[in-house]
């Protein structure tokens, strides 16, 4: 009778290591099925819009995939890699980059399932989420620094981002101002006199008014160059292909500033026609032009006055303190409060031995010598009598010139030349 083999360790459930691999279509039924049940459990804003993309992967998942294998605006949109426990989906990543030259990688969403069963002490979101960043770091080698943003009460997924070496870089507010206040705004004649619409020829512009209104470090995190406030004729004609099915609207403008032929106030704002959901804006304003914050959030007024509606949502940054309280005084409401986080690949290296464990002998053992020496001749001794002769030799040479020189020029000696002058 044959022995029935026992069950190993590694194939129980508690021992089981995830498989981190790229997504299938298979797994677009059970990914939506977690990002579902992480939603209704953090009620995440990142979930809800991750949710809202899944539908149009499922789709348009064959177009995606095709479009990954060259160069353009979508080969990223669908950069996801899900762990794999005992064939079932325990976790997902999804990363896309933050720069035009893919220097900078931002993680947009990272779930795991609550009901993964744990192993030892390690929680399931520690070592499946850390497995997903992990691979993601290895994977992507042409991202020199990550990103990312995290809500501020989401205290395990804030863990793992440390944990991971993630460090604080500004902390982000997102406010909502309500349509009864965007109409009191209207009534307000801005004060703009350069106000004009963005195109590629401000690229420059609008990059030196970037680079001027955040922190250093966070300029250096961001990596943004000229060519990233460019649009591409591709890139712009499926912009205006997605805005056609979404009904929305994206309204672009900059206010110029002539004495110093620089950007100080730019806008954007994404409109929603059919008033399903909010406006959504983007603004930058010169540290030294702050007084421009009325005037701008007068525009946007204007701009989404003749629409359905509905609030406009927008985000400040901690080091934009006037925007803060401008917002403030607005009686704009807070509805969200996030950390952005930023990690470097270029981390310390532990070493492989301390410095404390090694002896003298190893570190004296390269200056012994190769080979055993052999007992010869001393000859510095016949270098320091050569040299006395050497010096006379070269005094000699030297002296004729010397006694020519100090001849007159008249041919007498020295003596003749004084019985003459007595």
């Amino acid at each position: 009778m044959a022995s029935v083999p026992e069950m190993t360790s590694s194939s129980s459930p508690e021992n089981a290591k995830p498989v981190i691999r790229p997504i299938h279509y298979g797994d677009l039924e059970a990914v939506q099925q977690l990002t579902t049940e992480t939603t209704d459990v953090d009620s995440n804003s990142c979930s809800l819009a991750f949710l809202h993309q899944l539908h149009k992967i499922r789709r348009w998942y064959g177009l995606l995939m095709f479009l990954r294998w060259f160069p353009n605006p979508c080969q990223y949109d669908f950069c996801i890699y899900v762990a794999e426990v005992l064939q079932q989906i325990r976790g997902l990543i999804k990363v896309s980059p933050f720069n035009r030259t893919r220097s900078t990688w931002r993680v947009e969403q990272v779930l795991v399932a609550a009901d993964t069963p744990t192993q030892g002490n390690v929680s399931p979101t520690s070592e499946i989420g850390s497995g997903l960043l992990r691979h993601c770091f290895e994977t992507i080698w042409e991202a020199r620094t990550w990103l990312l943003e995290v809500n501020i009460h989401h205290k395990s997924t804030l863990a793992l981002y440390r944990q991971n070496g993630f460090q604080p870089l500004a902390q982000l507010t997102y406010w909502a101002i309500a349509p009864q206040q965007l109409e009191k705004l209207a009534t307000h004649e801005p004060d703009l006199p350069h106000l004009l619409p963005v195109s590629n020829a401000d690229a420059q512009l609008l990059y030196q008014l970037d680079t001027a209104s955040m922190p250093p470090l966070v300029r250096q995190v961001f990596d943004r160059h000229i060519h990233d406030f460019k649009t591409s004729f591709l890139h712009a004609f499926l912009d205006q292909m997605q805005q056609w099915l979404n009904q929305t609207e994206v309204v672009s403008v900059y206010v110029f500033e002539p004495q110093r032929k620089a950007a100080i106030g730019y806008f954007q704002v994404k409109l929603c026609r059919d008033g399903s959901r909010a406006h959504e804006a983007q603004l930058t304003v010169h540290p030294a032009y702050t007084y421009l914050y009325p005037e701008l959030f007068a525009q946007m007024a204007r701009v989404v006055h003749e629409l359905p509606a509905q609030s406009l949502q927008l985000a400040s940054a901690d080091y934009q303190p006037e925007r803060e309280e401008y917002l403030e005084q607005l009686g704009a409401q807070r509805i969200e409060h996030t950390l952005l986080m930023s990690r470097s690949v270029w981390h310390k290296l532990r070493e492989a031995k301390p410095l404390e464990a090694l002896q003298l002998s190893e570190v004296l053992q390269g200056l012994q010598p190769a080979r055993t020496p052999i007992p010869s001749r001393m000859s510095w001794w016949e270098s320091i009598t050569k040299k006395p002769n050497a010096a006379s030799s070269t005094n000699g040479s030297n002296s004729p010139s010397k006694s020519s020189n100090s001849t007159p020029q008249d041919g007498k000696s020295p003596a003749e030349s004084s019985d003459n002058q007595n």
